[in-house]
């Protein structure tokens, strides 16, 4: 698998992980608006990071197989930790919403 394809998954990965941890400190502080922001764009890095993902299990379902390294496994990793952290985030937010309402 070339390496530039990896890379494409960690680096959209990180950055919707570290996106939407800053969402959660903006809510924290009641800035829900740009919270938001923030939560919208760390899905669309997430979106590119599953693209590309997509394409490497397409690829696999057509039969082209790829090796797999510590590399592909470490993206990988990535991106289901980004998963998680906008999961969480958002449901961080609902509940700073609420903290912050009373």
């Amino acid at each position: 698998m070339e390496e530039n394809v990896v890379m494409e998954i960690i680096l959209n990965s990180g950055d919707a992980r570290s996106t939407a941890m800053e969402a959660i400190r903006l809510a924290s502080e009641g800035n829900f608006a740009e919270a938001e922001k923030y939560l919208e764009n760390a899905n669309e890095k997430l979106i590119t990071a599953h693209k590309v993902q997509y394409e490497m299990i397409k690829d696999e379902a057509n039969g082209k197989t790829h090796k797999i390294g510590l590399l592909e496994m470490h993206a990988l990793d990535h991106f289901m930790n980004a998963i998680t952290v906008l999961d969480l985030a958002k449901e961080n937010i609902k509940l700073w919403k609420y903290i912050l309402a009373k």
